[in-house]
């Protein structure tokens, strides 16, 4: 069965309610920002080790990568919260200008083909 695909700000308002409920409060802005270079330093070290020319220690071998992406998802999302941004309509915006700008860019890139 199929889970449910839920939006941004769906995910944004989870977050919240879980901070309220369990988390008791946000982490400062500084604290979550310095959480997030964590987080995305995990997930390199994952990358760069399964992925790339490191070798991957033993330890690093039952390390989950969707685990990993999901805690800076987590992050990002408290971030968002936190500074009243609006990651949906950001993303929407986003989208848009990406698919504007490289409607022919990435096609016409002979490194790509």
């Amino acid at each position: 069965m199929m889970e449910e695909q839920r939006s941004v700000s769906a995910l944004q308002a989870e977050v919240d309610q879980w901070i309220r409920s369990t988390g008791v409060r946000y982490f400062s802005e500084l604290t979550n920002t310095a959480l997030l270079a964590e987080e995305t330093g995990e997930v390199a070290r994952i990358v760069a080790r399964r992925y790339g020319e490191q070798s991957e220690k033993e330890s690093d071998r039952t390390k989950d990568l969707g685990e990993e992406l999901a805690d800076v998802l987590f992050v990002v999302l408290c971030l968002a919260n936190q500074t009243g941004t609006d990651l949906q309509a950001a993303w929407e915006k986003k989208v848009a200008i990406r698919t504007q700008r490289d409607a022919d860019r990435h096609r016409a890139n002979p490194k790509l083909r």
